[in-house]
């Protein structure tokens, strides 16, 4: 800009064209000073652009450029949280655009860039019916007048208002509707997107997802020297963080941004890193084991204080929150009900999480004057909210994120219940709570949604980049440019995922006496872990009991012990000494977990069937390898309303079966032609076969899927856990969003039983989506299995089926004949 000046006074131009040439450099100058150094700087040089204007002879330029400076004007004011002078500012563009507009049709942009802003400022004043018409007229005058890169700067503004009136859902999907254009348009648009997905995603708890995007954005933001976007990707990196419970990386991210948006003027952004930074510190002081100190209580109230004279409502409320849970902690109960007061009286807040924490403030002080009842309440009011905004979301991360706004206040709620479940009625309450905060992912009954274009495009690179890489690490060939294309792609294909509509409809949480009737004879046994004890809550005979089995960390230990020796275990033809060490090792720990886990239960098992629904790292225990449940019928389900829910309303199963055999497993060969001997007429896809969209499309209405083929869990995004068929890889991704899956499936060659536990005890995995999607019974592995057990193990268990036994039974007494070889979990109903 600074060169394109200095031209100018190198003569040779009219003097109007002089002038109009100049009004438009020194317009887009200021912008630039004001966002690599100060706001102020830039406001004062677009005053003097202004000026300059009363120069033009030409009418309808002079209107035309005064538009130019007064949006440019209202941007800068906005960026820096001066959203009412930048509205006053917008009224005049919009008022001056709508009068050239009679005269000069063609400047019909120029009218699209004033509502644009004026929209995206009236969403950050959260007046949502003003933004929703600026916004919804910006976008039908782009479309009308082809103007497309313009109507997806408004869908992105148009997706940053419906976020911060709290519907994440359809702000991620004009999210995405913005982000294709601008993919194609102009990608540098990208970088301020991203830092928008990030902020929503930290609000339905994808903290680690909101992380990754910030990260990529970060560098090139800071190359190109955006103050402002960078001082904001800072702060929402800061806010993942803490969600993540990385305190240390929080304080460093939100006092770099605190810095930049002091030099930048920016009060109100300011105020808000500085709430971050005491977010951190006053969980730093609720983690300590002595008194907090009563200067960072001033300093909320302060900090309150300073927020409420910047309009930041819900902010300073949050303050005030964060300053009377401190104040129940130092034992003072009466000034923190004094400050929580002051907040009450506030609007209705948007904000997940602030809504949490009023919760969990209330009902800490509730407990803080002995009053359990109204802790309790204050408690399932919270996750009654939380449940309500979990309807809402679609995709399984998604839904399974939300848990971690809730888990304090879970856990206050399963402690109290647990100090009061001496008596049957108390452990019918602790049951209860367990189910209210457990595994919530999988209390709905899915819905079909049609599957879109990018997101089967986005699913295939993924497939394609797989198997490149898998062909690349066979040929000896370097892997770090594939390995990071693969990265991406998974990264581009699971947003795709994140505007979708409502994964199902919600089922209520099950009581005692639903779970009671639908057992029978069996015995449920649900684990949780408070404070490091770890206990169990078992219904038998339509009677609720709490066993309490000691520490709980001890038992996490040994349950990833099993789980590494189950792995060294499980590849064929190990040398004979080998195995008896590591099959020595691993009976130790199985018998360590069952003396803890199933021994104090023994009275109440008998000979009963047994439904588990683990907790943490029980998840991964392969149950048929402990010494009680041997020869056992035992199911492995998320949570009793679950379990019910995977019974099924009693009809009968489809009769077809399918049968499927993956590349690379020679004993699998012989297994599918025996077990397609067993069943009349089945539907046989062997190698040559058995590819992705045969499998897929062959999945539909079956009675039972057995798919023999190699597989991977994937820790990092689990709905791309994967199973190896003849032309790539299947994702969990695309099974789970096949129309009516089958009621049973059996994956006989691989661990895919595991799962990633997120808060809220909420398992994700490729056996989790099949489940989440309508399955009632998933035969998989928890720990790897070499391929000679596992054609055994499936040969005894599709007999045992034909002959009329139960899915879990069937299983027992196939896990039974060589149980460390065969780690064979039934999940679902069993």
């Amino acid at each position: 800009m600074r060169e394109g000046l200095a031209l100018l006074e190198t003569g040779g131009i009219a003097p109007q064209d002089r002038l109009e040439v100049r009004a438009r450099l020194m317009s887009t100058l200021a912008f630039c000073l004001a966002e690599t150094g100060n706001v102020e700087r830039g406001l004062t040089q677009l005053a003097a652009v202004e000026a300059e204007l009363g120069g033009l002879s030409d009418g309808g330029l002079r209107d035309g450029l005064a538009i130019v400076v007064a949006v440019n004007q209202a941007a800068l004011l906005c960026r820096v949280g001066r959203i009412e002078e930048g509205v006053a500012r917008l009224d005049v563009a919009v008022e001056r655009s709508e009068r050239v507009l009679v005269d000069k049709p063609d400047a019909v942009e120029q009218l699209v860039v004033a509502l644009t802003n004026r929209g995206n400022a009236h969403g950050e004043a959260q007046d949502y019916h003003r933004a929703a018409r600026d916004l919804d007229r910006a976008v039908e005058l782009a479309d009308a007048h082809d103007l497309p890169m313009r109507s997806a700067i408004a869908k992105h503004a148009l997706g940053n208002s419906l976020q911060r009136a709290g519907d994440t859902p359809a702000a991620l999907r004009h999210y995405h509707d913005a982000a294709l254009a601008f993919q194609r348009l102009e990608p540098g648009l990208l970088l301020r997107l991203r830092i928008d997905q990030a902020e929503a995603l930290i609000g339905v708890g994808l903290a680690d997802e909101a992380g990754r995007l910030l990260d990529e954005v970060l560098p090139e933001l800071r190359r190109q020297r955006i103050g402002q976007d960078v001082a904001e990707a800072e702060l929402f990196r800061a806010a993942a963080a803490l969600q993540d419970g990385d305190l240390v990386l929080a304080k460093r991210m939100a006092k770099a941004a605190q810095r930049k948006l002091l030099r930048r003027g920016s009060p109100v952004w300011a105020g808000v890193a500085g709430l971050l930074a005491l977010r951190v510190d006053v969980q730093r002081a609720l983690q300590a084991p002595r008194r907090p100190p009563e200067q960072l209580v001033r300093r909320a109230i302060a900090l309150s204080a300073g927020l409420t004279a910047l309009r930041l409502v819900e902010q300073a409320a949050l303050a005030l929150v964060l300053a009377a849970r401190l104040e129940i902690r130092r034992g003072a109960p009466d000034r923190a009900d004094e400050l929580l007061r002051g907040v009450v009286r506030s609007r209705k807040f948007v904000a997940i999480d602030l809504r949490m924490l009023l919760r969990l403030c209330r009902a800490e002080l509730a407990l803080a004057r002995g009053n359990r009842r109204v802790a309790l309440a204050q408690a399932k009011a919270g996750l009654d909210e939380l449940g309500r905004m979990r309807d809402r979301l679609g995709g399984l991360e998604m839904m399974s994120g939300t848990a971690v706004h809730g888990l304090e206040l879970g856990e206050l709620a399963v402690r109290l219940a647990l100090a009061g479940a001496g008596s049957a009625e108390g452990a019918q309450r602790l049951f209860t709570w367990l189910e209210r905060t457990k595994a919530q992912l999988y209390r709905y009954d899915p819905v079909e949604t049609p599957e879109e274009d990018g997101l089967t495009v986005g699913v295939t690179e993924v497939r394609w980049l797989t198997g490149a890489l898998r062909r690349a690490r066979l040929d000896g060939q370097s892997t770090g440019a594939l390995e990071e294309r693969l990265r991406l792609a998974k990264h581009a294909a699971t947003r795709l995922g994140w505007g979708a509509a409502p994964w199902g409809t919600p089922r209520p949480v099950v009581t005692a006496a639903e779970v009671a009737a639908a057992l029978g004879d069996r015995t449920l046994v649900s684990y949780a872990v408070s404070d490091d004890e770890l206990v169990a809550v078992v219904l038998v005979d339509g009677l609720v009991r709490l066993v309490r089995l000691g520490p709980a960390g001890a038992v996490a230990e040994s349950a990833r012990r099993l789980h590494a020796d189950l792995n060294a275990l499980a590849p064929d033809h190990l040398p004979a000494p080998l195995v008896e060490v590591i099959s020595a090792s691993a009976r130790r720990e199985a018998e360590r977990l069952d003396r803890t886990l199933l021994h104090p239960l023994a009275a109440m098992l008998g000979g009963r069937e047994l439904v588990v629904v683990p907790t943490g790292a029980l998840h991964a225990v392969p149950w048929g390898v402990l010494p009680t449940c041997a020869g056992r019928p035992t199911s492995v389900v998320p949570s009793a309303t679950a379990w019910v829910s995977a019974l099924g309303s009693g009809q009968d199963d489809p009769d077809g079966v399918l049968l499927v055999r993956g590349p690379g497993l020679q004993a699998a060969q012989t297994e599918l032609g025996r077990l397609a001997g067993y069943h009349d007429r089945p539907t046989v896809l062997d190698v040559p076969q058995a590819k992705v969209g045969a499998v897929l499309a062959a999945l539909g209405g079956q009675g039972l899927a057995h798919i023999a083929a190699h597989g991977e869990h994937e820790p990092e995004n689990a709905l791309f856990s994967r199973l190896e068929l003849t032309d790539g890889a299947v994702f969990a991704y695309e099974i789970g969003r096949v129309r009516q899956l089958p009621a049973k499936v059996v994956l006989s060659a691989c661990e895919l039983a595991l799962n990633r536990v997120r808060p809220g005890d909420e398992p994700l995995g490729f056996a989790g989506a099949l489940l989440a999607g309508g399955v009632r019974t998933v035969i998989a592995a928890s720990s790897k299995v070499g391929d000679e057990p596992s054609a055994l193990a499936m040969e005894v268990f599709h007999r045992e089926l034909l002959a009329g036994e139960s899915p879990a039974l069937a299983l027992a007494r196939a896990v039974a004949e060589d149980p460390l070889r065969r780690p064979f979990v039934c999940l679902g109903a069993g």
